[in-house]
This record gives structure tokens, sequence and C-alpha cells, in this order.
């Protein structure tokens, strides 16, 4: 069997990067529908600002996600040679599904589809026993639960900013949001960073101790994130942002309801408190599902006939689909991997 190498370690971590860069770019439509579908920022402008944010999201709240990532699969329970060649299962599984619904232009979950590529792979490798069904019951956990706190919170926040502006002049308060969906944007886009990133963070960590970076007595259920990986990581993140993902910012923007700044800026606040209060907790929550929600939410305070519920409906589907999807590709693509390697 081969053996785990700095050479094979780096390779995969160039994959998991260009994962990362995927993430970013799949979920570029999460920072910017709303800011461009609204015209409060150009399509490049806001580009630029959504990756500036995902960038400095690195020095914000912790690492907490990225724990909980690498701890999916038993690293003590599988051979320490073999964890390099469940990431690169793993992140096959990712990424396939990730390219599958960007043609389809839909908001799926990176993070729910890299979760499903681990423990596809992790089967694949070493049986049912070879992954923590705690933490990938918490994510199944909180792939319903956020999204009902997206839709509440993007309710709630229209309704009250209805309330106190009822008596404003309409041009006037427009004007004023314009502008705080600038802060909004940043929020979201902040959040955006502080959780996605550290995902790919959560599969570097275990390619490092398969390769002794963190000693011989490193205990694998209390991993260190090092300073490079958090940097390369929001990096990678911010990258995939600039480069833009424009067939979802269209279903996101323009399909679910129509917006205004108003709305712009509560659906934002709305989904940047609920990703960065999950960030805080060391929960991975989708931050797609989060930000759709939302939307769907603000668009329920001007009547539900404003929602397209048949574009929520199709995004819903692919949703469902993305675990046990990306699972299935995870658990081949390992499968053809144990031929290669002789494992």
């Amino acid at each position: 069997m081969i053996e785990a190498t700095w050479a094979l370690v780096a390779a995969i971590i160039g994959i998991a990067l260009v994962f990362d860069f995927t993430n970013g770019f799949h979920d570029s439509a999460n920072s910017i529908s709303t800011v461009v579908s609204t015209k409060v920022l150009s399509p490049r402008n806001a580009v630029a600002f959504a990756a500036f944010f995902n960038f400095v999201a690195a020095f914000g709240f912790g690492v907490a996600v990225a724990s909980t990532i690498s701890k999916i699969v038993e690293l003590g329970y599988v051979q320490t040679a073999v964890i390099p060649f469940i990431v690169l299962g793993a992140l096959i599984g990712a990424i396939s599904w990730n390219i599958i619904t960007w043609l389809s232009g839909l908001p799926t979950s990176s993070s729910h589809a890299l979760i499903g590529g681990l423990t596809g792979a992790g089967i694949s490798a070493a049986g049912l026993a070879a992954i923590k069904w705690d933490t990938v019951g918490q994510v199944a956990l909180f792939m319903v639960i956020s999204p009902v706190i997206g839709l509440a919170c993007g309710f709630l926040f229209m309704a009250a900013i209805l309330n106190l502006t009822k008596k404003a002049n309409k041009e006037t308060a427009e004007s004023h949001f314009r502008r705080l969906q600038l802060c909004s944007a940043a929020a979201y886009s902040f959040s955006h960073g502080t959780n996605d990133a550290q995902k790919t963070m959560g599969i570097i960590v275990p390619l490092l101790f398969s390769v002794g970076y963190f000693g011989a007595a490193a205990d694998p259920n209390h991993l260190p994130v090092p300073v490079w990986v958090i940097l390369i990581a929001h990096f990678a993140i911010a990258l995939g942002t600039l480069s833009g993902g424009w067939r979802i910012v269209k279903t996101m923007g323009y399909k679910i309801t129509k917006l205004r700044p108003v709305h712009g800026f509560a659906a934002e606040t709305a989904g940047a408190t609920t990703i960065i209060g999950a960030s805080i907790a060391g929960i991975p929550v989708s931050t797609t599902h989060v930000i759709c929600s939302s939307i769907m939410g603000v668009g329920t305070t001007m009547g539900t006939s404003t929602v397209k519920w048949g574009v929520a409906r199709r995004i819903m589907w692919a949703w469902i689909l993305t675990i046990p999807v990306s699972a299935l590709i995870g658990f081949a693509a390992f499968a053809v991997i144990r031929v290669v390697i002789g494992y």
C-alpha cells in the first residue's frame, strides 16, 4: 500500500484549496445576489467587496467549525496512511456535486457536499464505525434548523423594519437602506468566510496529522489549526468569490422574490446573524440554505404569493439530495482509489 508522504499530502491540500475556490465561486451568489439585484453595487464591485470580507474573516471567530469537520472521520480508527485517500475521495464527491449544481444554476451547500463526501469515503474505507455519527447527526439536524431560523429571522427583521419605517418618506428610507445594505452585505460576506473557509481547514488538518506534522504524540481528537492553514483557506475562498458565479446569482437575486434595498438589508442581516451564531458554536451550517431561507422570510412579509415557491421547491430538493449524492460519489471515488493503491 502507498504510504502517506509530504508530496502526496501537498497535492491533496492543493485539491482541497480547489474545493475551497469552488466553494467561494459557487457561493459568491450568497454574498452578492441581494446587493446586485437591488442595484446597490455593480456586479464587479460586489464580488470584490465580498471577496475582501471573505478574507478578513480569517481574523474573526476562531476555528470551532474546522475542529468539528476534522472529527467527522474517526482518525484513531482508520490507518494513518489511508487518511489522505479518504480526504481525496471526499473532495472528489464534494467538487463533483458543486460542479453539477453550478451547471444547473442551483444554490446548494458546498459544506454539506463535503460532509457527505467525507462520510461516503470514510464508510468505503473502514465501514460505518469509521464515522462519528453524532457529528454527522448534528450537521443533519442543523440542515433543517438553520434554514428555519433564517426564515424566521428574515420575516421578523423585515416585519420590524416595516413597523419602524411605516411613517417615513419612502424615497428617504430607500436612500438610507441603500447605504445600510453595504453594512449588511459586509456582515454577510464576513459570516460566509467565517463558516465556510473553516471547512477546508477541517480537512487539511487530518492530512497534516497523517504525515506527523503535529508530532508522534498528537491526540487526533484535539488537533490545532496552524495559522498558515487559516490564511490559505481564506485566500482560496476569497479568490473563488472574486471569480463569481453568475448562474446562481440570477437564481438567488431575481428568481426567488423581487428585492429592494430594504429587503436585501433584512435578508443579509438575518443570514449573517444566524451564521455567525453557528460559527461561534462550532456548527458547520450551510450559508446557502440560510441566505435562501432568509430571502424567503423577507419575501413572505409582502405576501406568500410574492415568493416563487416553484423555484424554492427545486432548490429544496437539491438541498435534500446534497449529502446522499455526494456521499455516494465519495464512496465510489474511494472504492476506485482502493483498487489503485492496493488497500
